[in-house]
């Protein structure tokens, strides 16, 4: 590989950013993750621009994870939100089947570049938050998540990386995460074409589902 490509494709590699635990509600959302992992994750932060609210943990290094849901009090957006949140029918039948922790956000350092050969996937790149953007977020124009979840959702933070400083850290550390889905060789082979880091372990199975193994101060722990 020249040195012209390969710095391309280092600027298009994917590594992973945060885990998503999207719930109807952010209080089922809050206990579902203290019945997996016995850890209570505070409050985040709300997001204007997209009508949700968050809580989050730090998982090691700049990964966390994020519970996030509608904001039943925030006001609509000017488009689809994120997550599939506008799709309040769906997230309830995913929470209530079992499939809680429902994706995954990859970061990139050349949004434009990807999306330009991946669009058709990952969507159009919004500029957030909009009064003073800080980061680029791909979301499908039907706010529906990539491939139903099964590919990451992508953040472009533009070369600065994510502040830990005001997310708690209450020892809670990732091990790995797997996916099981019908199609496990199609979607193992586009995460290895989407050059990520740390990927999800993708294994056959019936239906779409995560899996993540965290070390916690009670032992290691699954969330799913």
């Amino acid at each position: 590989m020249d040195n012209t490509r390969a710095a391309s494709h280092l600027s298009l590699m994917l590594k992973l950013d945060h885990l998503t635990v999207i719930a109807p509600t952010l209080a089922e959302g809050v206990a579902h993750v203290r019945a997996c992992l016995d850890l209570d994750v505070p409050f985040g932060q709300r997001h204007d621009d997209m009508g949700s609210w968050n809580h989050l943990l730090q998982l090691g290094g700049s990964t966390y994870l994020e519970i996030v849901a509608l904001d039943p009090d925030g006001a609509a957006p000017a488009r689809r939100r994120w997550f599939g949140l506008d799709d309040q029918a769906r997230v309830r039948r995913d929470w209530d089947a079992g499939r809680r922790l429902r994706g995954w956000v990859a970061r990139t350092d050349d949004i434009a570049g990807l999306l330009a050969a991946h669009g058709r996937i990952f969507g159009r790149a919004v500029a957030l938050p909009m009064a003073n953007p800080a980061f680029d977020f791909a979301i499908p124009d039907d706010g529906s998540l990539p491939l139903d979840g099964a590919a990451p959702l992508i953040i472009d933070r533009r070369g600065k990386a994510r502040s830990m400083a005001s997310m708690a850290d209450l020892g809670a550390r990732l091990v790995g995460f797997s996916l099981e889905h019908p199609d496990a060789e199609g979607i193992a082979s586009l995460l290895r074409d989407l050059a990520v880091d740390r990927p999800p372990t993708v294994i056959p199975g019936n239906v779409l589902r995560y899996r993540a193994r965290i070390d916690t101060g009670a032992g290691r722990r699954e969330l799913s």
